[in-house]
């Protein structure tokens, strides 16, 4: 029995690093090349990504996860909704922007990532 309950413990600890305390530490730097974010297995690959102030962006998205709640990204700063077909890359146009940070995610904030902007 306690075997079941450490073993519970665990899964829940887990889950709370997944989804609540994972962060991805690498960010691309867009000014040298064009930028694809995989979305696949529960997160952006990169998650993190540097663009240069007052610069029109496309980022171009390639979802292969099947999930629902991979098929939108939000990027609610600028009111963009996006649907990400399967297996088909995607670009976003983003307007000009001054320096700061710029989340996007899903619907449901499970897959989450931020536009640097310097």
């Amino acid at each position: 029995m306690i075997i079941i309950n450490v073993i519970g413990f665990v899964l829940i600890g887990l889950v709370i690093w997944w989804f609540w305390l994972y962060k991805p530490a690498k960010a691309v730097d867009t000014s040298t090349e064009n930028i694809t974010i995989i979305v696949n297995n529960g997160i952006y690959q990169p998650a993190k990504i540097k663009v240069e102030a007052g610069k029109e962006i496309a980022l171009k998205f390639l979802r292969k996860d099947g999930s629902p709640c991979a098929a939108t990204v939000l990027f609610p700063e600028f009111e963009i909704n996006e649907e990400l077909p399967l297996d088909i890359s995607k670009s976003i146009f983003l307007p000009s922007m001054p320096p700061g940070e710029y989340p996007f995610h899903c619907p449901m904030k499970m897959y989450n990532g931020t536009l640097v902007v310097k």
